[in-house]
């Protein structure tokens, strides 16, 4: 892998580097890389996509905004329509870094030429239909080409995977459950996201028959359930623990810890850990809002024309949260995140099959605003592991989540350094 990364002219390449979250991917790669070379870790890199003056000014932009002088990185033309310049890049890049969603659409390109071509590649989708698939389709050709591919090391869904890891080896003993709870902290002109996330979770909604009925052709068997079983909270229920109303938290975060919990157990005989997702919204007046829009939300997923509108008319139909143009930089400034972790378990050398779990613990893992800080952030990090810690990676290349493909890694220690910070709040043996 080292040989590799060597041999090949970059280290990474960005693909999608001038659409709105790949701009941000940029500026972050390189940030990275003015410090990894001032380390005398050289970082060789790229952007990709289809137009090279958008990718010509995303370059400007991001050195204005880091206040460097003109980038002089190449740029590579690439577009997901055009399987031979996607193989070309991939033979380019030791990691691709693919920005290029929804992924339902446009990501299966991208994964299949990497793994042809022998490219790690990283993604930062928060699609389970799309992540499962590909894990059904290219897994073993990933393996056999030495080829890791690691979907969801975005906001979606590195806290959360990685933060069940870090709440796991912060007990002495065993881990069995873990509920999150995800807050969001706004600044006087509020949060806005721009609108391709907006698109991702509305195919998703209405993606959600096909992604039952793959699951139940897979017949995967079920994980044991070890220690006391944990319930499932109400579709509304006030949380004692974070002192506000909740909902389930609907992204992929549950289905890419369930699938981390899977590997570890059937690979490395660790004891999975239970694990519900759930958002914190606040008091009543916000239960209210968000049940109104979740109502006409799913109602407008069940059709085309619904559909057709729910994505013309981002803002509107999303109280303004969704738009078109995106955060500006105060709002991305003054925003943040906390994920807050509460754990059960059981005290070294106690059998979990008997008795009440004896051990709660209760971390956090908290940092800048999401989608277009903490992403990038997140994105970049696993990228570099998967270039500096080979030896640390699971012994076979494959389609992982980022808890399978790192949980070896020092994955935890780099985010820590690059804002994104992992803590323990409490620990009690009861």
């Amino acid at each position: 892998m080292a040989t590799r990364a060597s041999n090949r002219p970059y280290h990474i390449v960005i693909f999608g580097a001038s659409g709105f979250t790949g701009q941000f991917v940029v500026e972050e790669v390189s940030r990275v890389a003015d410090g990894e070379n001032s380390r005398g870790q050289e970082l060789r890199w790229a952007v990709a996509g289809r137009n090279k003056k958008k990718l010509e000014e995303t370059l400007s932009r991001a050195a204005d905004r880091l206040g460097m002088p003109q980038l002089r990185i190449d740029i590579i033309l690439a577009d997901v329509d055009d399987a031979p310049s996607l193989a070309d890049m991939c033979k380019k890049a030791s990691v691709v870094l693919d920005c290029v969603g929804p992924y339902r659409f446009f990501g299966e390109p991208v994964v299949k030429a990497c793994v042809e071509n022998g490219a790690h590649f990283v993604d930062i989708s928060g699609e389970p239909h799309f992540l499962e698939l590909m894990h059904l389709k290219y897994d073993k050709q990933a393996a056999d080409n030495g080829v890791y591919v690691v979907g969801s090391s975005g906001f979606d869904s590195i806290p959360a995977d990685i933060g069940v890891l870090f709440t796991r080896n912060s007990i002495k003993g065993t881990l069995t459950s873990v509920e999150s709870f995800l807050s969001f902290k706004s600044g006087t002109e509020g949060t806005t996201i721009h609108d391709g996330t907006w698109q991702s979770a509305i195919h998703g909604a209405a993606d959600q028959g096909n992604l039952k009925s793959f699951r139940r052709k897979l017949a995967l068997k079920p994980l044991p359930v070890v220690g006391k079983k944990l319930k499932r909270r109400g579709a509304v229920f006030y949380s004692n623990e974070v002192q506000q109303y909740a909902f389930p938290f609907l992204g992929s975060d549950a289905s890419v810890v369930k699938r981390t919990q899977r590997y570890l157990h059937e690979n490395l005989r660790e004891t999975p850990v239970q694990y519900a997702a759930y958002v914190a919204v606040g008091g009543i007046a916000s239960v209210i809002k968000l049940m109104f829009a979740g109502f006409f939300f799913l109602l407008f997923t069940k059709c085309s024309c619904g559909r057709k509108l729910l994505i013309k008319y981002p803002k509107f139909f999303s109280f303004g949260y969704f738009t078109k143009e995106g955060p500006t930089q105060k709002q991305m400034d003054e925003s943040s995140f906390s994920m807050t972790f509460f754990g059960e378990g059981y005290s070294q050398g106690l059998d979990p099959s008997h008795g009440k779990p004896n051990v709660k613990i209760c971390t956090q893992v908290s940092g800048p605003e999401v989608a277009y800080i903490a992403t990038p952030i997140a994105m970049v990090q696993a990228g570099l592991t998967l270039l500096r810690e080979p030896e640390s990676l699971p012994k076979d290349g494959g389609v992982y989540t980022p808890g399978a493909a790192f949980s070896k890694t020092k994955l935890i220690e780099r985010l820590n350094e690059n804002g994104i910070r992992f803590t323990v709040l409490s620990k009690i043996d009861t």
